[in-house]
């Protein structure tokens, strides 16, 4: 977590170190050659969300200081690098399809539940109307797809690999 800098308020400007609006954005030397970097961290988190190269100064030995323009650019990239994980997250863990039989089009879904201790999914299948027609648990390995979906299926909704 990162800490509050002695001497800081909630709201810093300086030259190599900015914090607010839930953010620090922190020019740092790059540890691969010779330039600088600077590394945003949203308040509470350990690891910086986004960590890019960051420009020389006109000395071209020490960096350009940070300014309002360049950090509420970083907040705005930053932002948008969280989001995509989150979104990328949510697909790696639900997924859905749509199934055609002869009462109707189903919705499956594979909702992969990631527990530290003992993680699974669920496979569900909804009619049209969005009423839950069936769900079982199974391991996070299992594959959804066309074929899997309709395997299901024919086997009334029995939990797969029995």
């Amino acid at each position: 977590m990162l800490d509050a800098e002695p001497g800081h308020d909630a709201k810093t400007q300086e030259p190599r170190l900015w914090c607010d609006d839930g953010w620090t954005a922190r020019v740092i030397k790059n540890q691969d050659d010779d330039g600088w970097a600077v590394e945003m961290i949203l308040d509470g988190e350990d690891e910086p969300a986004l960590v890019g190269p960051w420009t020389m100064g006109r000395d071209k030995k020490n960096p350009k200081p940070l300014d309002s323009a360049a950090f509420y650019t970083l907040v705005k990239t930053a932002t948008e690098v969280l989001r995509r994980h989150e979104q990328q997250l949510h697909a790696m863990l639900h997924k859905s399809l749509k199934v055609r039989t002869a009462s109707g089009r189903l919705t499956i879904k594979l909702d992969i539940v990631p527990d530290d201790d003992n993680p699974y999914a669920l496979l569900s299948a909804c009619d049209e109307g969005g009423e839950q027609l069936a769900q079982v648990e199974v391991a996070t390995s299992f594959k959804l797809n066309p074929d899997s979906a309709t395997a299901w299926i024919a086997n009334d909704f029995s939990k797969p690999g029995r």
